[in-house]
């Protein structure tokens, strides 16, 4: 693993040098755009929309516009707006990961202690442990600035970057059925189905099978054998009559 970004955690007085890695890696497979005609790869250029001239990476540069010019930032820019938290991951509150909601989580990070910081690391990590708790900071990770959490995961301190509430849509744009609260024969079945189902979550038990089966697919077509397209099958009809659907599923799963 490549480390994307170096600083150091501040934990009260303490200071942590660490590095970050990604955490996560994209399971689907990686494909190339060709030209339909002759398999050619497809590339795609960085062009001066004036001359039509590409222009190299080192010389681009990032320009905000303002009344019809560009205001130019250098990374200097960047670091003054906060050079802290360019530098540095400072913890602001402790708080019980269950007060976090699902919607807000938005990308893992392993955190690695550098030279001369093991010691400070591993004390973090384990009050950490021992306090059920997570660390909630923010810090600037590619010109932006993010909020975040820090937690033990296995050995690892992981930094998961987290949205803040201005990011999350309003729901109430959408059209949805008003809540309720009333016992009902359906509410009761459904409730019953949800326990008959009910299991240990075991991450291990899900693969990627559409990657998987895509791969094989693939493979087959290199060595000049046709996949036939899988016929769907109607394992049953939507019913408005949801007790009866309930009912079934009930059966289905005391026979399966």
């Amino acid at each position: 693993m490549r480390s994307i970004w170096t600083g150091s955690i501040s934990f009260g007085l303490i200071n942590i040098p660490i590095k970050i890695f990604s955490a996560v890696q994209e399971s689907n497979i990686d494909m190339d755009m060709l030209d339909e005609n002759d398999h050619s790869n497809i590339k795609f250029k960085r062009v001066n929309e004036t001359t039509g001239k590409e222009v190299a990476y080192g010389d681009i540069v990032k320009g905000y516009k303002i009344d019809d010019k560009y205001v130019i930032l250098e990374d200097a820019d960047f670091q003054a707006a906060d050079a802290e938290k360019t530098k540095t991951i400072a913890i602001q509150s402790f708080a019980l990961e269950k007060e976090i909601n699902s919607i807000y989580y938005e990308q893992p990070y392993y955190l690695e202690p550098d030279k001369g910081a093991m010691n400070a690391y591993a004390l973090l990590r384990d009050a950490l442990e021992a306090s059920g708790k997570v660390g909630v900071t923010s810090f600037v990770l590619r010109n932006k600035e993010s909020l975040a959490i820090l937690k033990p995961y296995k050995n690892v301190i992981l930094l998961n970057r987290i949205r803040f509430e201005q990011e999350i849509r309003d729901p109430n744009e959408l059209k949805l059925p008003p809540a309720s609260k009333k016992a009902t024969k359906e509410m009761d079945m459904a409730e019953k189905l949800i326990d008959q189902l009910t299991e240990k979550f075991d991450i291990s038990a899900y693969k990627d099978e559409y990657t998987a089966k895509l791969l094989q697919i693939i493979k087959n077509k290199a060595k000049g054998k046709k996949q036939a397209a899988p016929k769907l099958k109607v394992v049953h009809k939507q019913s408005d009559d949801l007790m009866a659907m309930l009912k079934a599923s009930l059966d289905k799963k005391k026979s399966s």
